[in-house]
């Protein structure tokens, strides 16, 4: 069997002590790593005054993973510049927050050209190299610049967006053009794969062969693989002794109220403060019930280098400010709003002590929050799930109350609805979205794109110049 070597920006794998914390990514791709033999390679997280290209290895949990360190400009110009000022933004539809800067660019092309001299001598002929996400969009690139011939895959766990706003992108042609240097380019749902190709079909004047994209002089295989989570693990850790803990915790401090709960990285594509809008509306439209609810956000704080995130964590506290200060009593406080990490087990007994889960970004790649909150449930007495039409994970989980995140009134409506609803109507509604969050796992994601990326015919010449 080929070894697989999987590439991301951040190396960050678990320990398998269930301490991790919030994010899919590094549970989906170590699980990928056990399963095929290989390494994981990317930036360590820590930064040097002079690149050097060192490798870092170690053994974790099962998964071997190779690092190295960045320079501060890098640091400055690839990650806080040009992934998270430029890309992220603009490919989750916030042009009005999206930085256009020359040095934003090219601290990126450099990065992605020394991950590839770093990790081209690593790679050996009958590698599959699986690239990961909006970072690296590249590297493919810059290997292939240095002969690498292997099967190379990459695999966007973003949106891509719309082609007019994808034209907005100085330099868009050539970012686009370099994803030609991939054999398989993946994406989270057919709407985001159809808005790439939509770009290629009409920007480059691409033409579809089969079911394969040619454009630039080359083919490129594309196609939707929705990453999913370990549904079963998730499941039995939410009957572990911590998760039953902290079940127990949150049950006694709820006082008999039913817990409304969301949890998700501090970001302004998630939509907390139209969330948080969202749950005043109710507690103005309900006052008979106001006393009978409470509404816990864990937003972890994250890129505290961006100022968009310094922005939105300001606001976020005085709206949760203002609702506890226009609605809240002697005795009990509707929102609890926190910026810290929790260990995914005691995230598991949050979700199970949840009568509703509160899942409403803007945009969203996929949204595996949504999908624990299903694994995590007791199906016997099951909660609720709200989920933004936005979020990847809508195509799959059709039986959640889906809602406009931009609607104050349609999460207030659908908090009413979800609060009230009885137990077998909320029973067969978690049992659809569990069969399918357990039959569509990380194990049939990773399965998937990887027999697929095996499969394509290896066509690509090293690109001496």
């Amino acid at each position: 069997m080929s070894r697989l070597i999987v590439v991301s920006n951040r190396v960050n794998p678990p320990t398998g002590k269930g301490d991790e914390t919030v994010g899919g990514l590094a549970m989906a791709l170590s699980a990928a790593l056990r399963e095929y033999s290989g390494l994981w390679f990317g930036w360590s997280g820590k930064t040097t005054e002079t690149f050097t290209g060192e490798l870092n290895v170690e053994r974790c949990d099962g998964v071997t993973v190779a690092t190295v360190d960045l320079e501060e400009s890098d640091l400055s110009e690839y990650y806080n510049g040009y992934a998270n000022k430029t890309l992220w933004p603009l490919f989750h539809y916030r042009q009005d927050l999206t930085a256009y800067d020359r040095s934003y660019g090219e601290g990126y092309e450099r990065v992605n050209q020394r991950f590839a001299e770093t990790l081209a001598p690593l790679i050996e002929p009958d590698d599959l190299v699986w690239v990961h996400d909006y970072h690296l969009i590249p590297l493919a690139r810059e290997l292939r610049k240095l002969g690498v011939k292997n099967r190379i895959g990459f695999f966007l766990h973003i949106p891509w967006p719309a082609h007019q706003l994808m034209v907005t992108l100085p330099g868009h042609q050539k970012l686009v053009q370099s994803l030609f240097d991939y054999d398989l380019v993946g994406f989270q749902t057919p709407d985001y794969r159809q808005a790439f190709e939509e770009y290629v079909l009409t920007e480059a004047k691409g033409v579809m062969v089969g079911s394969d994209l040619r454009a630039f002089g080359r083919t490129v295989k594309v196609g939707a693989f929705p990453i999913g989570v370990d549904a079963a693990e998730f499941a039995q850790m939410a009957t572990s002794e911590r998760a039953w803990r902290t079940y127990d915790v949150m049950m006694a401090h709820t006082a008999f109220r039913s817990l409304i709960v969301g949890v998700d990285r501090l970001d302004y594509s998630k939509g907390l403060e139209e969330r948080f809008a969202g749950f005043e509306h109710f507690l103005a439209g309900n006052p008979d019930v106001r006393r009978e609810v409470l509404f816990l956000q864990i937003a972890p704080v994250s890129r505290e280098g961006v100022e968009a995130y310094q922005e939105i964590r300001a606001r976020l506290d005085s709206l949760s400010g203002r609702i506890n200060g226009e609605y809240a009593d002697i005795d009990w406080n509707p929102v609890r709003y926190v910026n810290k990490n929790y260990r995914r087990d005691e995230l598991a007994g949050v979700y199970r002590a949840a009568r509703v889960g509160l899942v409403t970004p803007l945009r969203d790649g996929m949204n595996l929050v949504a999908k624990e909150f299903v694994a995590a449930q007791d199906p016997d007495d099951p909660g609720v799930l709200i989920l933004s039409r936005f979020a990847g994970a809508a195509d799959q989980l059709k039986p959640a109350l889906m809602v406009n995140p931009n609607s104050p009134e349609e999460i207030a409506d659908a908090l009413k609805r979800a609060l009230a609803m009885e137990l077998p109507e909320r029973i067969d509604r978690w049992a659809q979205m569990f069969e399918t969050v357990t039959g569509d796992d990380v194990s049939a994601w990773r399965d998937d794109y990887v027999s697929t990326l095996s499969g394509v015919r290896e066509t690509h010449t090293a690109l001496a110049s």
